[in-house]
């Protein structure tokens, strides 16, 4: 595995970032805005106007933010990932550090891609679940309430942090007296 942070990843991928074409003006002004506005704020309002500035060309005030992240640290260069993911996210997916994680099999700083994985139970557990539900819905449905229930449990059911209807605790309890009616 390889120990890169995400500032080394920022100075790998500062050429492609400022490369020609590579992001619009609007989505370096979204990630910019996403930088100051939303917590945690990385950028003050007067370094986000500095960046922002319409007079200076859209290379030059990537250039600057860049490097002004690497400088700042980690947690800086971090947000940034997570705003360019956001807002670019096909510019995101073809960083070459991503190339360079995806090839060395390190999974550690690649959080974009785990959100999208699906449980690996299969449609059995999912089936299995769903009848489970099913079974004690009609056992609940077809089945007269029990009368006999213990007198002492209804004190732990009526304090448990789990509220369960007076049907549904008088069968798990009848249930639960059948099988320790042994001991």
């Amino acid at each position: 595995m390889t120990d890169q942070t995400y500032c080394d990843r920022l100075v790998q991928d500062t050429p492609f970032l400022t490369g020609q074409g590579r992001l619009s003006e609007q989505q370096v002004d979204r990630i910019i805005l996403q930088l100051n506005r939303y917590y945690p704020q990385i950028l003050t309002n007067k370094e986000a106007e500095k960046f922002r500035n319409p007079k200076a060309s859209l290379r030059v005030r990537l250039c600057d933010l860049l490097s002004h992240l690497q400088q700042r640290g980690e947690r800086h260069c971090q947000e940034f990932y997570r705003a360019l993911y956001i807002h670019a996210q096909p510019l995101h997916s073809n960083l070459p550090s991503r190339h360079t994680l995806q090839n060395s099999d390190c999974r550690e700083l690649d959080w974009g891609s785990e959100s999208r994985e699906l449980s690996d139970r299969g449609p059995m557990s999912f089936l299995a679940g769903l009848g489970l539900a099913a079974g004690l819905a009609l056992l609940l449905y077809c089945c007269p309430p029990d009368p006999k229930v213990l007198p002492g449990t209804r004190r732990i059911l009526a304090f448990s942090p789990v509220i369960i209807d007076r049907h549904v605790s008088r069968y798990l309890l009848a249930f639960l007296a059948d099988d320790l009616g042994g001991y």
